[in-house]
C-alpha cells in the first residue's frame, strides 16, 4: 500500500452498526423529529375547531378535508422517499422535507380561507412524508438489524410524545388567546431548529447500508420499484399484513383527529380539557414505544400487532359509547396503548421481511399504505358523521380495526 492510500484509508470516518457506535448522530435524529412531530401537533386539537368555528364549516367531511389533503400527498411523499433516499442520500431528502415545511405555519396562522389551511396540509403532508421518513430510516441504518424494534420505538416516542405535548400546549394556549394565531407560534419555532440542525450537523447513512448489506448472508438481485411495490403490497403475506394494518391504523388516528374534537365539543367540553383528551392519546403512544419497540425484538411482532388493534378498537368502542370526561380520558389511554403495541411492531416488521438493498424502498411503500388511511379515515369518517351521526363514524372505525387485527392473526408468521 503507498503512503497516500494510506493517509487516505486513516482520514475515512470507521462507520459501524450499533446504537452504542452511533449514539450521536442517534440521539441528533430523535431530537430532529420531535420537531417533526411538533408540527402535526400543532393542528391536533385546534385546526378542526378553526374550521368549524372560524370559517363556520357546517360539514363535518369539509372540516376534515384539511387531513385527507394530509392523508393523500403524505402517502404519495413516503411513496417516492425511499427512491429518493437511495438516489440522493438520506440527508438531502431530509432537509428538503424541512424546506417544504417552513411556510406551513405561517399559512395556517394567517390564512385567510379555509382553502389555506388545505393547502398548506399538502405541504405537511410532504413535510412529514420526507422528513419523517428519513428520521426512521437513517435510525435503523445506524443501528443494524438486532436492535430495529428499540431504534423505531425512540424514534415513534420522540415524534408523537411531541404530537401530545403540543396538542395539550395549542389547547391550552387557545383556551387564553384563541385559536389563531397564538397556538401556531410553537410550529415556527419547530420548523426554523428542525431545518437547522438536519442542515448543520446530521450526517449521511448510506455508508452504513452498505455495510450492512456486505455482511448480510442473503444476498438480493437487483429489482424494480414496480417489484418492490406489488412485493409489499400483496406479494409477500408479512408485508401484506403490515401494509393492511398500517393502513387501518391511521386510518382510525386520522378519524380521531379530525372527529374526536368536534364529538368532544358536541357535549360541551371546554378546548382546553379537548387539549388534554387530545394530549393523552399520543403521550401514552410514544412513553410506551421506548418498552414496546424493544419487546417486539424480544417477543416477536406479530402478538404485539393483533393485541394492539384489539386494544385500539375497545378504546375507540369506548369513547362512542360514553358522554363523560373521564371514560373519554380512559378510552384515549387504552387508543394510545394499543397503538403503542402496535406501531413500531408494524416498521420493524417490513423491515424483517426486506433485504438491505431495498429496504428504504420497501418501508417507502408501506408507509403510503399506512399514511393513505389518514384520507380514507377522514373521509369515510366525515361522510359516516354527516349521514349518521359523529358516534356511529367513530363505532365503525373501530370494527374495522378490529377486523383488520384478525387479518393479521390469520396472515402473518412470525419471521425466524
Amino acid at each position: 500500500m503507498s503512503n497516500s492510500d494510506a493517509s487516505l484509508q486513516a482520514a475515512a470516518p470507521t462507520v459501524s452498526l450499533g446504537l452504542r457506535e452511533n449514539w450521536q448522530q442517534f440521539s441528533l435524529l430523535v431530537l430532529i423529529n420531535a420537531f417533526v412531530g411538533g408540527m402535526v401537533g400543532l393542528e391536533r386539537t385546534v385546526v378542526p375547531l378553526i374550521g368549524a368555528e372560524e370559517f363556520k364549516l357546517e360539514s363535518t367531511t369539509l372540516v376534515v378535508s384539511f387531513i385527507i389533503s394530509f392523508g393523500v400527498i403524505k402517502a404519495l411523499a413516503n411513496l417516492v422517499s425511499g427512491q429518493l433516499a437511495d438516489a440522493w442520500g438520506r440527508k438531502r431528502v431530509l432537509i428538503l422535507g424541512w424546506l417544504v415545511g417552513l411556510p406551513v405555519p405561517f399559512m395556517i396562522m394567517w390564512g385567510p380561507s379555509w382553502s389555506w389551511v388545505i393547502a398548506a396540509n399538502a405541504l405537511l403532508g410532504i413535510n412529514q412524508g420526507f422528513a419523517w421518513s428519513m428520521t426512521v430510516i437513517m435510525k435503523i441504518d445506524l443501528v443494524g438489524p438486532k436492535s430495529r424494534g428499540l431504534a423505531v420505538g425512540l424514534n415513534e416516542f420522540a415524534g408523537y410524545f411531541a404530537v401530545g405535548v403540543t396538542a395539550f400546549l395549542t389547547g391550552y394556549i387557545a383556551s387564553d388567546y384563541g385559536l389563531r394565531p397564538a397556538p401556531i407560534y410553537l410550529g415556527v419555532a419547530y420548523a426554523i431548529l428542525g431545518t437547522a440542525l438536519s442542515i448543520l450537523l446530521v450526517r449521511d447513512t448510506r455508508e452504513h447500508v452498505r455495510l450492512e448489506t456486505a455482511a448480510h448472508a442473503r444476498q438480493a438481485s437487483p429489482m424494480s420499484f414496480r417489484e418492490i411495490f406489488l412485493l409489499t403490497s400483496f406479494g409477500n403475506r408479512n408485508l401484506f399484513a403490515a401494509s393492511q394494518a398500517g393502513l387501518v391504523n391511521n386510518l382510525n388516528d386520522g378519524m380521531s383527529w379530525g372527529i374526536f374534537p368536534l364529538f368532544f365539543v358536541s357535549f360541551g367540553l371546554s378546548i382546553n380539557r379537548i387539549g388534554i383528551l387530545k394530549a393523552i392519546y399520543p403521550a401514552v403512544w410514544a412513553i410506551l414505544q421506548v418498552a414496546t419497540g424493544p419487546l417486539s425484538d424480544r417477543w416477536g411482532r406479530k402478538g404485539l400487532i393483533v393485541g394492539g388493534m384489539w386494544v385500539q378498537a375497545a378504546g375507540l368502542f369506548l369513547t362512542a359509547a360514553t358522554s363523560h370526561f373521564e371514560w373519554w380520558l380512559v378510552g384515549s389511554v387504552l387508543l394510545g396503548i394499543g397503538t403503542a403495541m402496535v406501531y413500531p411492531s408494524l416498521i420493524a416488521a417490513v423491515s424483517d421481511a426486506s433485504h438491505p438493498s431495498w429496504r428504504a424502498r420497501s418501508l417507502s411503500v408501506y408507509r403510503f399504505w399506512r399514511d393513505l388511511g389518514y384520507a380514507i379515515g377522514a373521509l369515510s369518517a366525515g361522510l359516516i358523521a354527516d349521514w349518521f351521526g359523529l358516534s356511529w363514524a367513530i363505532v365503525s372505525i373501530a370494527a374495522l380495526t378490529f377486523l383488520s387485527g384478525a387479518v393479521v392473526a390469520v396472515v402473518m408468521k412470525e419471521q425466524s
